[in-house]
């Protein structure tokens, strides 16, 4: 038997209509579908005829975002290393029929290598290669929730998948977060496979790349540290969603100025203050 014959897949209809494959029918879906619309801040755009790269593709949610955003003409390459969410991944761009878009059944890191990665079934998108299942880690999310449930409140949301959060009792909300948070911090170990950027830039003969987008918990840097100096010039637009450990802001800031690029935005959604994830948008 396979490794992807067992996984059960759910389909779930997005805000914009398109039907989707994933595992867990839950609002990690919907989390994740927000995310994408947030790249495209601070001057980075799009044109039709792009070239793109997904690193951390997940289930492709970006991958469709950006299809349709150009209106089915740009190349992306959707890259996602965990076996299980690539078979969900594969699935989802099957549906489009398209030869622009490539699933790419590894990461992106300094080295090629094969390594053991944390994957989360319950909860896809905090799949790692440097997992951390310490108190203070489980708190960050918590805490992240909260302020997401008070945003939804405040603003009054009424549509968010979200918003029945809001109509919980402070006294039982801490519970079913915990209980959230339990069942998705479930994890099975994985083994996977990845490459540099620039092998892959060379194995598929990249002219250029309009937009480099990042998110692969905690292993950015290590992304940006496999592009040899001749790729750089090659790459257009970088977001990329940054953990901040060890000074990780100022590390990839300073990387991405020595290479070009002289538009830098770092930016905090409101629900993330107190956590150590922000985005970073860099345009030549």
């Amino acid at each position: 038997m396979s490794l992807n014959q067992g996984l059960k897949l759910s389909k779930i209809k997005l805000p914009n209509k398109t039907e989707i494959f994933c595992l867990q029918k839950n609002e990690e879906i919907f989390l994740m579908y927000e995310q994408v619309q947030d790249y495209f801040k601070h001057g980075i755009e799009l044109n039709e005829g792009d070239t793109v790269f997904d690193v951390g593709a997940n289930i492709g949610l970006f991958s469709l975002w950006v299809y349709k955003l150009c209106n089915k003409n740009v190349n992306i390459y959707a890259f996602e290393p965990v076996p299980q969410i690539f078979h969900i991944l594969e699935q989802n761009l099957k549906i489009l029929n398209t030869e622009k878009i490539k699933a790419i059944p590894y990461g992106i890191s300094q080295i090629s290598k094969v390594q053991k990665f944390a994957y989360y079934p319950n909860t896809t998108s905090i799949s790692t290669a440097y997992p951390d299942a310490s108190k203070a880690e489980r708190n960050k999310f918590k805490q992240a929730a909260l302020q997401k449930i008070n945003t939804i409140r405040e603003n009054k949301e009424f549509s968010s998948p979200l918003y029945w959060y809001t109509t919980i009792p402070s006294f039982l909300l801490d519970f079913v977060l915990q209980y959230k948070l339990k069942k998705a911090f479930i994890v099975e170990q994985v083994t996977c496979s990845l490459k540099t950027l620039t092998e892959v830039i060379r194995d598929y003969k990249v002219q250029k790349i309009d937009l480099l987008k990042i998110d692969v918990e905690k292993s950015d840097l290590d992304v940006l540290l496999g592009i040899e100096k001749e790729d750089w010039q090659k790459i257009k637009q970088i977001v990329i969603e940054v953990h901040n450990l060890e000074n990780r802001i100022d590390q990839i800031s300073e990387l991405l100025r020595s290479q070009g690029f002289n538009q830098i935005t770092v930016e905090q959604e409101q629900y993330l203050i107190g956590t150590d994830i922000c985005n970073i948008y860099a345009l030549r």
